[in-house]
């Protein structure tokens, strides 16, 4: 499960790993208080492996990661920069450290400085972004690093993740297809806009104020695209506190609904252990019909 601000919740974490994946929570807008509740509420929903992830993005940085060593967290993603200096605090006290890449030169430092695994994102992912695509990146970190690399952006179904193998991961991380479950603690509009998007239904906003974002299409994103040419300062002003918005509240008119290319092939709101059993199916029918096709297998 990809870490989300808002909403990578206890609960949507735990149905995560209480269907054989890995749940993660997503601290990104959260303080240290915050996250250890959310600590102390997932363990009272699953006794199966979870993590945290951490956005190097975020002001309060150490004091969650502070909160993490104290409370034992098994896991720990990070995004949106280079964890490098945090890793060894984390290594030394057994946690597993995940780093989100966006290049290969990236997923070499992090490797060196003892990370247990990367995750190649690409840029069909939802909310923050890099510029290369998933079938590229997943395939040259693969061949740059030797341990376990997780593919994520523009996987929602079976054939995805068969797909992200055959490039050489090992795992596959989602956000946006886990927005659209039972168990997901965003507010119906959201689900709404996910299930009637199109493959070309998002935008990428933020990338001429230096942190793209890959949004659904609205009024509001189309906004914040012309002001980032009018008027880069109110384009910061307004984005502060959009995804809360639309997360929380729904809000249609000042909502940034992040969300990946991913939207288009998403047409139901399953539980989470539905989903994840029906990928899992779909892969292994995947990988028997290419087996059967091409007779090597």
């Amino acid at each position: 499960m990809g870490g989300m601000a808002w909403a990578g919740t206890a609960r949507l974490a735990a149905a995560v790993s209480n269907a054989g994946g890995l749940g993660m929570i997503g601290s990104g807008a959260m303080r240290a208080q915050q996250l250890k509740d959310a600590i102390g509420q997932i363990r009272k929903l699953t006794d199966r492996p979870f993590g945290a992830n951490v956005m190097l993005a975020s002001p309060y940085v150490e004091e969650l990661l502070d909160v993490i060593v104290q409370e034992g967290v098994p896991v720990v993603s990070f995004g949106a920069g280079n964890p490098v200096k945090y890793i060894p605090k984390l290594k030394d006290r057994g946690i597993k450290v995940i780093v989100v890449v966006a290049s290969d030169s990236l997923a070499k430092l992090v490797e060196r400085a003892g990370a247990d695994a990367v995750v190649a994102e690409g840029m069909e992912s939802g909310g923050h972004i890099g510029e290369v695509t998933t079938l590229v990146l997943v395939n040259k970190v693969a061949r740059s690093v030797n341990i376990p690399v997780i593919a994520a952006g523009g996987i929602a179904d079976g054939r995805g993740m068969a797909a992200a193998f055959a490039l050489g991961a090992e795992g596959i991380q989602m956000g946006t297809r886990f927005l659209a479950t039972v168990e997901a603690e965003v507010h119906e509009n959201y689900k709404k806009k996910i299930l009637n998007a199109s493959i070309r239904d998002t935008v990428v906003t933020g990338a001429k104020l230096g942190h793209p974002a890959r949004v659904i299409k609205t009024p509001f994103a189309r906004q914040v695209l012309e002001l980032e040419v009018k008027s880069p300062e109110e384009a910061e002003s307004i984005l502060v506190g959009s995804l809360r918005k639309a997360v929380i509240d729904g809000d249609l008119d000042s909502g940034s609904f992040m969300a990946g290319q991913v939207v288009g092939l998403i047409e139901d709101i399953p539980t989470v252990k539905e989903l994840i059993d029906r990928i899992v199916k779909e892969f292994y029918e995947t990988v028997q019909k290419l087996c059967r096709e091409v007779k090597v297998c």
